[in-house]
């Protein structure tokens, strides 16, 4: 498996994890109820976005230790594939923002708006990573 290939993985991992974590904290609190008005979600949000951009860091880094690759430099077929997924994540990023601006027009709540972003990050980071997970396996698509 190459170095980007790795990273790629991590990536995926921690977007999952990351939201997941977040989830299981907020979504308790509104299924009982709470108001939104009375949600603490936006620490919840900043620190599993910080934790999750430390947690890639650091799994980055024992990915490395762990299974050592044989060059970090990415080649041609990197480029590709990286460039393809994240043409594949940033649709996701216009969709969150197209929702945002939807539930602002209609003054939803911030809890709402800012969930609805959240959720496109988190959508464009999981996809972006399926789809360059699957062109490695695969091979970039010839259109």
């Amino acid at each position: 498996m190459s170095y980007e290939e790795k990273g790629v993985w991590v990536f995926l991992v921690i977007a999952v994890a990351g939201y997941g974590v977040y989830l299981g904290i907020v979504l308790p609190q509104l299924i009982a109820g709470a108001p939104v008005d009375e949600l603490e979600y936006a620490p919840v949000m900043l620190w599993t976005i910080g934790g999750a951009i430390v947690a890639a860091i650091v799994g980055r880094i024992l990915v490395e230790i762990v299974s050592p690759s044989g060059s970090t430099r990415g080649d041609v077929r990197d480029r590709e594939i990286d460039r393809l997924g994240e043409r594949v994540g940033n649709s996701f990023i216009v969709i969150g923002g197209v929702g945002a601006l939807v539930l602002a027009l209609l003054e939803a709540h911030w809890f709402w708006i800012a969930n609805v972003l959240y959720l496109g990050f988190v959508l464009a980071a999981i996809l972006a990573s399926i789809t360059k997970i699957v062109a490695y396996r695969k091979g970039v698509p010839t259109w």
